[in-house]
């Protein structure tokens, strides 16, 4: 059996390792490492997948969200609402811009924030939500954009984990994940669906003034060459990572599929189980699987992960300390406003889960974690 790995890229590239050599070897012979052909071909193929009208390349996921609240023209000490259950850069942003976050609980079903939660939680002082679709499903766009039209806010998206996963409105009206809020921003990490070989992400929007005002931010502010707008930063998607991501885009609902398809072979293999709970899919949104997240009710997830790691299978905790507790967001509030999250802090537990595994591999992580849940 192949060695198990929580993402396998290498096999993922040797697929696609002659169209992805080419074209990496094109770039370098054409010299146009910075802003070239390949960066806006890819910024045209993605906004055509998406069915978005702009999309703005920039250098990785955490600048895409901080360059999106520049855009909005936030001041020091307005106040953004965002989920205490993901990873720091989603905050981070929020305190880099000398902002304040407002962090909310989560719904225990899907991980992703509970609207009711930002209801709770809006005062004067708010101007944005920053919903988070987290794992690999959006969260209910539905109704956080209801809320944000009621009280005049801004919603960010951040799509880092969920890019190809699709929202189906009470209307019918059927919209991909990132496209949907004032801004929204991915990330193109490695190990994402849709993953170059460095760093990378992207900012979008069908706002043709916010567009324009993005557009000079990731270009420090100018518009016009040493002409300075803006208070900018230096943040592009260099040309290699462009022609890496225009090789994949093509295969990425493939690569979609094929997450789908091990997340059913779990899913068989653990529903019902009296002391897991296997992950909810949204009855609105579609699931990419960025993560296969289990949730263990016995209070055994941690020795589940040291038995897993002995049999030489990886599985993470993500997350395993709530940003209200970080030292650097440290937030005073009430740990009974976020059950959901603490209770998802002890019990979450993510399996492999990418575009390789094969049959072989799942029936050995399946059968290893039930031996141990079954003792």
């Amino acid at each position: 059996m192949k060695k198990i790995q929580m993402v396998d890229l290498q096999s993922q590239y040797f697929k696609i390792k002659n169209e992805v050599d080419n074209a990496v070897l094109n770039v370098m012979e054409s010299a146009q490492f910075v802003n070239g052909p390949e960066v806006k071909l890819f910024q045209k193929e993605l906004e055509d997948y998406l069915d978005v009208k702009h999309m703005i390349p920039c250098a990785n996921g955490t600048d895409a969200l901080q360059i999106a609240l520049m855009a909005l023209g936030l001041q020091e000490g307005d106040e953004v609402i965002t989920a205490d259950f993901t990873f720091a850069a989603t905050v981070e942003v929020i305190h880099l811009l000398k902002l304040k976050a407002v962090l909310v609980d989560v719904d225990y079903d899907t991980f992703t924030i509970d609207p009711e939660k930002i209801r709770q939680a809006i005062t004067p002082k708010t101007k944005a939500i920053i919903p988070v679709h987290l794992f690999g499903q959006c969260t209910n766009m539905e109704e956080i954009l209801k809320i944000a039209k009621e009280h005049n806010l801004y919603v960010v998206e951040d799509n880092a984990q969920a890019i190809g996963a699709e929202f189906t409105f009470s209307d019918g009206t059927v919209k991909k994940a990132g496209t949907m809020g004032t801004i929204g921003t991915t990330s193109f990490f490695p190990s994402k669906n849709l993953g170059c070989y460095g760093d990378g992400g992207a900012i979008f929007t069908n706002d043709d003034e916010l567009d324009y005002k993005i557009r000079g931010i990731v270009n420090h502010g100018m518009y016009k060459r040493y002409y300075h707008d803006e208070v900018g930063v230096n943040s592009r998607l260099d040309s290699i990572q462009a022609a890496v991501l225009r090789r994949k885009l093509p295969f990425l609902n493939q690569y979609n599929d094929a997450r789908r398809k091990a997340a059913d072979y779990y899913d068989s293999a653990f529903s019902g189980h009296p002391n897991m709970l296997i992950p909810k899919r949204y009855a609105q949104s579609t699931h990419v699987f960025h993560q296969y997240t289990l949730r263990i009710l016995n209070g055994k997830r941690n020795e589940l992960q040291e038995f897993l790691t002995s049999k030489e299978i990886p599985a993470m905790i993500y997350y395993p300390v709530a940003l209200r507790k970080q030292k650097a967001y440290f937030q005073d509030s009430k740990d009974a406003d976020f059950i959901n999250t603490d209770k998802l802090l002890d019990e979450v537990i993510s399996l492999p889960m990418h575009t390789e595994l094969d049959a072989e591999q799942l029936k050995y992580i399946t059968e290893s974690v039930l031996e141990f849940m079954n003792k």
